[in-house]
């Protein structure tokens, strides 16, 4: 089925044709219809399936159609989403499909100075892609007036949940129009987020395109087993691979992933870290060097990851595995974007076993383990948690004495008497 089946106006077919798109993804052939007709939408889909034209698509094609509307220009649509680097991706997919329509985005978030950002706002936009905290603080300094709205999008919202954004979600639902579109799209559905979406939806379409948090099926996943102090080694060893052009590898602080860097660079890798602690600025610049390629691997936390969003980057790589399950599918959904190649190699300490039969057990199979390396896991058992003795415990501590000896009350001297 092409775009043109959708019904979709020239001036969005012809930017689509310019990207290279022919034939929408399930979740685009199965939400546009039904935003076009109007009605709410409650999304369910993994990472990498095409979320972000399913709904920017048929809201640049609705505001082009009002010709009722003002033409001064006033917030119409609003999309939330959790991070910094996904705003950005939005905004610069409503640009991209809506280049020939005359709509106007902005994007706004924290982190950096605001005067550029209100500077476009008091100039007027169509189209607001924000993050929670800047909206907020945006709002309320009266930068940004939301009476206009007619669609909301709430995007990621699994991943607000997990940021503690939620409290911060309910404050800017309240504020806005009563009459308007909502959509809201997440890659998990628990409890938590189904109960937000019912306070957001009205009488909306469901669409789920796969069950939650089920990779992509193209994605080949392989787990090596391998002790935590031979990681950079194996890792390093991996991507004398030159098959392997780019690499996003994941650790679970960042910390780590400044270690990883070093240890790369040390080895005449290049690579870059992006995480929390990096500025915005630096955070963007190592991100184009790794859409460029010229930088060769990029490492990331995961929360800093969510936005990262490149064509044909076929290689992730877990350098730690997540205790999250729900994560490492969107770890592993990095690649094998909208049909393309993906491979994921995990690398598996003896401490980290438990997650790894949690990722099985949720993605309903077994990863392959790939065996035959210079790094084998020696270490096989995790290491055993030492409980703490009780305070009447009799058992000696390092230093020879037993607890009832350390606790004993001391005695003090007054003159030539004991006490």
């Amino acid at each position: 089925m092409p775009f043109q089946s959708l019904n979709i106006i020239e001036p969005i077919l012809k930017s689509i044709k310019q990207e290279g798109y022919e034939i929408p993804t399930p979740i685009q052939k199965e939400a546009i219809p039904i935003i076009l007709q109007g009605t709410d939408l409650l999304g369910c889909a993994q990472t990498g399936t095409g979320k972000t034209a399913a709904f920017a698509i048929p809201i640049l094609q609705l505001l082009y159609n009002d010709k009722t509307y003002e033409r001064k220009r006033k917030i119409r649509s609003l999309i939330i989403t959790p991070t910094r680097e996904l705003a950005i991706q939005i905004n610069e997919s409503f640009k991209t499909y809506g280049r020939f329509t005359g709509l106007i985005s902005t994007v706004i978030f924290g982190g950096v100075n605001q005067n550029p950002q209100t500077q476009t706002l008091q100039k007027g936009v169509d189209i607001l892609v924000a993050t929670p905290g800047r909206l907020l603080d945006l709002m309320e300094q009266g930068f940004v007036s939301l009476t206009d709205l007619e669609f909301f999008v709430l995007d990621e919202a699994d991943c607000m949940l997990d940021m503690g954004f939620i409290h911060d979600i309910k404050k800017i639902i309240t504020v806005l129009p009563k009459k308007r579109q909502s959509l809201f799209f997440s890659a998990t559905m628990p409890a938590e987020i189904l109960k937000l979406a019912n306070s957001i939806l009205h009488l909306p379409s469901k669409v789920e395109i796969t069950p939650s948090a089920t990779p992509v099926e193209i994605i080949k996943q392989f787990v090596y087993f391998v002790d935590n102090g031979n990681k950079a080694a194996l890792l390093i060893d991996l991507l004398s691979n030159k098959d392997i052009i780019t690499a996003l590898v994941f650790t679970r602080t960042k910390h780590g992933a400044n270690k990883v860097v070093a240890q790369l660079i040390k080895n005449k890798i290049s690579a870059e870290a992006i995480h929390g602690n990096k500025s915005q600025s630096a955070r963007q610049q190592a991100l184009y060097n790794f859409k460029e390629k010229t930088t060769r691997v990029l490492v990331a936390t995961d929360i800093a990851a969510r936005g990262i969003d490149i064509d044909d980057m076929e290689y992730v790589i877990n350098f730690e595995i997540t205790n999250i399950p729900e994560t490492y599918v969107h770890r592993i959904g990095r690649t094998g974007r909208a049909g393309a190649k993906g491979t994921a190699y995990s690398f598996c300490a003896a401490d980290e076993k438990p997650f790894l039969k949690d990722i099985e057990k949720l993605i309903g199979k077994t990863i392959p383990e790939i065996s035959n390396h210079s790094f084998p896991l020696i270490d096989h058992n995790p290491p055993k948690v030492i409980k703490q003795n009780r305070p009447n415990s009799n058992r000696r501590n390092p230093s020879g004495r037993t607890s009832t000896e350390i606790n004993k009350p001391k005695k003090t001297w007054f003159g030539n008497k004991q006490y």
